[in-house]
């Protein structure tokens, strides 16, 4: 076998530090760990696990709680390992393609290189970062757990998340939505607050466990403010993996057979290494999928989307009476549950604008398809009759007067030039250091704007970033389903 023939091993950076580096030392470490879960088999529908990365004197026993639900003898095709980059800055995610195998003091476990790679070539929000991976811990500790637990370690597809983005991680999930399945387990490694007081980090830490617990990605991106905008002392952050576990619950939304089980939480300060002035929070989740036969994800769903004429009617109801609620006071449904089809259930943003005598009187929207469809068109038609700043809330004498519009949108998709916006096709989404700004596709037809009039006024009006902004700003363009009251009447 040549030099170039040889197996390239990632060798472990970690060992003797997180872990033991002495095998035997490392085993019983291990079967200790183990020891309480040992009349248990494990659920062999187990799809994901959300685990703390310190070091196993620190997190150990969090971390063995979500190990312990895996069944040992599961047979899956592949095992994606998920976590933050402590060691570079990733614009995106990197996917270790290069190392054939990762190394640990328990053996070798293989990499599905193949798979990895075809994930960098054909998604921009993947590279591969050497210096993110060479001296990273988060994923690395996983290992010897699943070596421990399983029969037979299948293949790992080592990711390393580097944004924070919302868009950028959106794509993630939609790049890796076709792997969210039966076949494949997902592990997301994440510890949660960092460096504040033990009382402290428990509420911070309660906060973000029961937004997981929820399923819901807003409820998680919301726990996550509300814990920096108390202001707590030292709080570096709510959760170093915060992308990872967002991507995670992007994830589970578009399956509506998973069930969430919250196992254990625990911080440094109940270790007796630890102090309790500056602790780390862990938790331990376990995802499992239910046995529907319809229990696997349908990959192409988000570019088949479409909505029926009765369906759509349904959600213009539901806008309307939602508004009139809102405005009389009243507790009218808004909705018959026989009418909530599985398309009216999905995870889709959405934007609800109204009209009156034919000029805009509000327009709110939530990209993010985070929520059951029904759902967001509840909330976006509040927000659009009640809470647009541009417009003082809606009056009872304007009811009669206002024809509702929806705009349910499609996935995001990263581009890079203007040259791939579609003016009246695409809607865009600019966004650049925090800040962003979109504009729907039929904006285009209703002011008559060239392209880069389009793209300056939503980079200067929307997204603060100035006429010129948009140039070296992150792209993002979706496609819309429009329909209104007035051409469905």
């Amino acid at each position: 076998m040549s030099t170039t023939d040889m197996p390239k091993v990632r060798h472990a950076a970690v060992s003797g530090s997180f872990y033991p580096e002495d095998t035997a030392e490392l085993k019983s470490m291990l079967a200790d760990f183990f020891q309480p879960y040992s009349d248990q088999e494990g659920i062999e529908t187990t799809c994901a696990l959300i685990v703390p990365h310190a070091g196993y004197i620190f997190s150990g026993e969090v971390a063995t709680a979500a190990y312990a639900q895996i069944a040992p003898d599961s047979s899956y095709e592949h095992i994606f390992l998920i976590g933050p980059a402590h060691r570079a800055h990733v614009n995106g995610a990197s996917i270790n393609y290069m190392s054939d195998a990762y190394q640990t003091p328990l053996g070798a476990v293989k990499v599905d290189t193949a798979l990895a790679k075809e994930l960098v070539d054909k998604n921009e929000c993947f590279i591969y970062h050497p210096q993110a991976d060479t001296e990273e811990h988060a994923l690395e500790v996983q290992l010897p757990f699943l070596q421990y637990r399983l029969k037979e370690v299948p293949p790992i597809i080592p990711i390393v998340i580097g944004t924070e983005s919302i868009p950028v991680i959106q794509n993630m999930a939609h790049a890796l939505l076709p792997y969210f399945n039966s076949k494949n387990l997902f592990i997301i490694s994440s510890d949660f607050s960092h460096y504040t007081a033990y009382d402290k980090a428990c509420k911070a830490d309660q906060r973000t466990g029961e937004a997981i617990s929820e399923g819901d990605p807003q409820a998680f991106i919301e726990a996550v403010i509300t814990n920096s905008d108390e202001k707590m002392k030292d709080l570096v952050t709510s959760a170093c993996g915060q992308s990872a576990i967002l991507l995670l619950l992007l994830l589970i939304h578009a399956d509506k057979h998973i069930h969430i089980e919250h196992l254990l939480y625990r911080n440094s300060g109940d270790s007796r290494y630890g102090s309790k002035d500056q602790v780390v929070g862990y938790h331990a989740f376990a995802f499992e999928r239910d046995n529907s036969p319809a229990q696997d994800i349908d990959a192409d769903k988000s570019t088949t989307f479409s909505l029926t004429d009765k369906e759509k009617k349904t959600l213009l109801h539901i806008a309307r009476q939602t508004i009139i609620n809102r405005l009389l006071k009243t507790d009218t449904t808004t909705y018959d549950s026989s009418d909530l089809t599985p398309d009216l259930q999905t995870r889709c943003g959405a934007f609800v604008t109204l009209h009156e005598r034919g000029k805009l009187r509000g327009c709110i929207g939530h990209i993010v398809g985070d929520k059951p469809l029904y759902k967001t068109i509840e909330e976006m038609a509040v927000a659009a009759a009640f809470n647009d700043p541009r417009f003082y809330a809606l009056q009872k004498d304007e009811l009669d007067l206002i024809d509702i519009e929806i705009s349910v949108l499609t996935p995001l998709k990263r581009i890079y030039s203007a040259d791939e916006f579609n003016l009246g096709i695409d809607g865009i989404l600019i966004e650049k250091e925090g800040r962003s700004g979109t504009f729907l596709p039929q904006v285009a037809s209703e002011t008559g704007w060239s392209k880069e009039e389009f793209l300056g006024h939503c980079s200067r009006d929307k997204a603060g970033l100035g006429w010129n902004g948009w140039i070296n700003a992150n792209l993002y363009t979706y496609q819309a389903i429009v329909f209104s009251e007035d051409k469905l009447s």
